[in-house]
């Protein structure tokens, strides 16, 4: 059940704050709430590489400002004055100080912790589905305490957990055709039986407003997935039609995977690390509780979009030809 709210309702130059607002699901987040006529505070590292987000509302509007949440004055600043919080802040895998545990653990707690302090009770926390205190994977475990953390802080939040989120800057399909593109096949780990229900980040986003303005989420644990579920191996066939390539689909057991994951997480960008090979062993689709509940998209009233609908418009870049190739049939 819903969490009464304790604080007024928003209105038209509320101040929210919106942690992590400049990565791939931030900026659509930024833009939905801005069309509301809230006041954005976006809290991020490095503002500077923020400032794009100043054009997504009228002048003065959208405000990028420096925010770590490993460091508690800066949370604390960024709340100042914020009548709502998002958190959005997430990593896939870890480079020196920025771990699971810093990040989704210990940060999610620190702008909890602040934001009760300042006396903001509209939360909303986007986690991740496979949050799970018992996961084999550190990824799942940090986020599922993350999740906790918050809770004791603000029991009202509203945490919502995506599946695979897919869109013009993913990092999913656009690994994948990018890979397609240069390599002879595509691995698929585990057999890639392992299903997916990818959720379009603008249907995210949609809903991150929505949780923020209508409390209709709060105190609730949401998951959010596309309207199909697909297996990897799917998934991996989506991206070469899409693509216009021709690629063999290579099972690759998980020992092996393991090994070669050794050695590329240590590569720029960590193209694949053995905590992903964990979470590529794990199903990634809303539950069946989550669906007989209705705390999925459905709660908040939006018609989840389908990746046939959007990939073609960001995957075209991937064909031999690109715009040009798209009526041609599949290519090596």
């Amino acid at each position: 059940m819903s969490v009464r709210r304790l604080t007024s309702e928003l209105g038209p130059g509320s101040v929210i704050t919106v942690f992590g607002g400049s990565g791939f699901i931030g900026r659509h987040v930024v833009e939905a709430l801005a069309r509301r006529g809230y006041r954005i505070r976006v809290a991020v590292r490095r503002p500077n590489e923020a400032l794009f987000l100043k054009t997504a509302g009228d002048v003065g509007q959208v405000e990028p400002v420096q925010a770590n949440i490993r460091d508690t004055g800066s949370v604390r600043a960024a709340l100042e004055g914020a009548h709502a919080v998002v958190n959005l802040v997430g990593i896939l895998s870890e480079a020196g100080r920025q771990g699971f545990e810093a990040i989704h653990t210990s940060g999610a707690e620190r702008i909890a912790r602040e934001a009760k302090a300042a006396g903001i009770d509209i939360f909303v926390h986007v986690s991740a589905i496979g949050a799970d205190a018992e996961s084999p994977s550190a990824y799942g475990r940090s986020k599922a305490l993350g999740e906790a953390a918050i809770r004791r802080h603000v029991p009202g939040a509203a945490i919502l957990r995506p599946s695979v989120v897919f869109g013009p800057e993913d990092d999913f399909f656009n690994r994948f055709a990018a890979m397609a593109r240069l390599a002879p096949a595509l691995p698929l780990i585990g057999g890639g039986a392992t299903r997916f229900q990818p959720v379009y980040v603008k249907d995210v986003a949609e809903a991150v407003a929505r949780a923020v303005e209508s409390g209709v989420a709060d105190g609730l644990v949401c998951e959010l997935g596309g309207p199909e579920i697909y297996s990897f191996r799917q998934l991996m066939e989506l991206v070469l039609r899409e693509t216009g390539r021709r690629r063999l689909l290579l099972p690759l057991p998980v020992a092996l995977a393991r090994i070669m994951a050794s050695v590329t997480q240590f590569l720029p960008g960590a193209p694949l690390t053995t905590d992903q090979v964990k979470l590529l062993g794990i199903d990634n689709v809303v539950s069946a509780e989550a669906q007989k509940e209705g705390r999925t998209l459905a709660l908040f009233g939006i018609q989840p979009t389908a990746p046939e609908a959007i990939l073609p418009a960001y995957l075209v870049r991937f064909r031999r030809r690109g715009q040009f190739d798209q009526l041609r049939p599949a290519t090596q």
